[in-house]
């Protein structure tokens, strides 16, 4: 019993009622003009459904009064915009006279009903039945005051389930059509990749900075030499400047999402990276082959970022040990290939934000990458990015 009066608890019932009371005030305006041909209020409705601002017009009233949310609130079950298609507008058309249908057989029982449990009621007492109630009470007799609860209880159960198929059609006919959804998948798909791409970016530079200030901190103590402990902390100093720029690109994206990638890093500026690199101990052997100004910036920047995260995972992995770097273009390819020593356990397959990362990136751009121990005995990341 308590389940079946849950319904009236809410208020979304009682705001779907009114909304389907309202369904009945065109027809009522048109019954003041002309009352002899009623069916015309059905036709002007229909080509008022192909009017595109009809559907932001219903689609505001559904999502407030079936719905039961504010304006905006959400927008995957009803969209309040105006229609861009055909189709939209024949959808829209649908709801229109759907809604005229039973939000007037809704309000012809919400009269009707309540009159006639005040028939049954009167002819109980021996009194008369109302002449203009749909359902004529014959006779007189006590225990018609028996049956006054049901239509009451009728009614209620009209108003739940003519509220519920209301709400039903209205995310059927004015939710959103299937160019909507793609838009929409497509829009969140693009923030996701933004999302995930701040997130490498905030990886790749604030992880490389604070991996190498570290190291660098650890050689000075270590050390117990004043002159090397004062380039050790100037490199750390260094460091950290250039990290507070790389955070400070990366906030400008957050803060205007429009403005364009141009002023990431590109391998023009690495290196500042091999330099941070050799101040933390390692013994880093670069060698670049071929013009750097002609890689495409899209694939410049990403190939600054995979650098910086595989000198990180070798300061992180390995220590101070031998790096051998070689970038090469040629081919209409770029080529990383950055080569260290192992003195710890060889990582899994998969395992590491950073590894993921690379090849993340590596095949965002359409190229390969291998991350792994090579038949000498080293960590290798080689990493294949084509140009066009």
């Amino acid at each position: 019993m308590v389940r079946m009066l849950r319904p009236f608890r809410r208020a979304v019932t009682y705001t779907r009622w009114l909304h389907l009371f309202m369904a009945v005030v065109w027809p009522v305006m048109w019954y003041l003009i002309d009352n002899t041909r009623m069916y015309l209020a059905a036709v002007l409705l229909a080509l008022a459904g192909l009017v595109p601002a009809m559907r932001t017009a219903e689609g505001v009233q559904a999502t407030g009064l079936l719905l039961g949310r504010r304006y905006g609130a959400r927008d995957t079950e009803i969209v309040p915009a105006p229609s861009a298609t055909w189709a939209d507008r024949g959808r829209t058309v649908v709801w229109l006279q759907c809604r005229l249908f039973l939000g007037g057989a809704v309000s012809f029982l919400t009269i009707h009903l309540p009159m006639l449990a005040v028939d049954l009621a009167n002819t109980a007492r021996g009194g008369g039945a109302d002449p203009s109630t749909f359902v004529r009470v014959p006779g007189q007799h006590w225990w018609h005051a028996l049956l006054v609860p049901l239509p009451l209880l009728v009614l209620a159960a009209v108003v739940v389930v003519a509220g519920e198929l209301m709400t039903t059609l209205a995310r059927r006919l004015l939710g959103p059509s299937p160019a909507e959804r793609l838009a929409a998948l497509e829009a969140r798909t693009d923030r996701l990749l933004e999302r995930n791409r701040i997130a490498h970016e905030l990886h790749d530079s604030i992880g490389h900075a604070l991996t190498v200030a570290v190291l660098q901190a650890g050689a000075a103590r270590a050390a117990g030499d004043p002159a090397f402990t004062d380039r050790a902390l100037a490199a750390v100093e260094e460091t950290g400047r250039a990290a507070l720029e790389d955070l400070e690109r990366v906030l400008g994206v957050l803060r205007e999402p429009e403005k364009p990638a141009g002023s990431r890093p590109t391998l023009a500026e690495a290196d500042r990276l091999l330099e941070s690199a050799r101040t933390s101990g390692a013994k880093v052997d670069a060698e670049v082959d071929g013009p750097l100004d002609t890689v495409p910036g899209p694939v410049s920047r990403e190939g600054y970022r995979i650098l910086q995260e595989s000198l990180t995972n070798a300061l992180r992995h390995a220590g101070a040990v031998p790096v051998r770097v070689g970038v090469r273009v040629a081919d209409g390819t770029l080529l990383l290939e950055i080569r260290n020593p192992l003195t710890g356990a060889i990582p899994g397959p998969g395992r590491g934000s950073g590894l993921r990362g690379i090849r993340e990136r590596a095949a965002l751009l359409g190229g390969r990458a291998h991350t792994g121990p090579d038949d000498e005995g080293d960590w290798r990341v080689r990493v294949e990015l084509p140009l066009g």
